[in-house]
């Protein structure tokens, strides 16, 4: 999923402090299609609860989700 989120975001890797710097920025639309790529690897029983793994691991990374 991180491999995914950094090529979405465009960058080469997270932030050090993920609190503080934001390295990118993914889409809702962006989280829903990675999560539907990732669904059968994630504990996850529907796409909302992928999605927001997804989004979790975006924000531990410094890339910012927005609409």
């Amino acid at each position: 999923a991180s491999d995914l989120l950094k090529k979405a975001a465009g960058v080469e890797k997270g932030a050090g402090n993920p609190l503080r710097d934001k390295v990118g920025k993914v889409t809702k639309a962006q989280v829903r299609e990675i999560a539907e790529t990732k669904m059968k690897d994630l504990n996850a029983v529907d796409i909302e609860g992928a999605m927001r793994q997804i989004e979790g691991t975006a924000r531990s990374m410094g890339i910012e989700v927005v609409d």
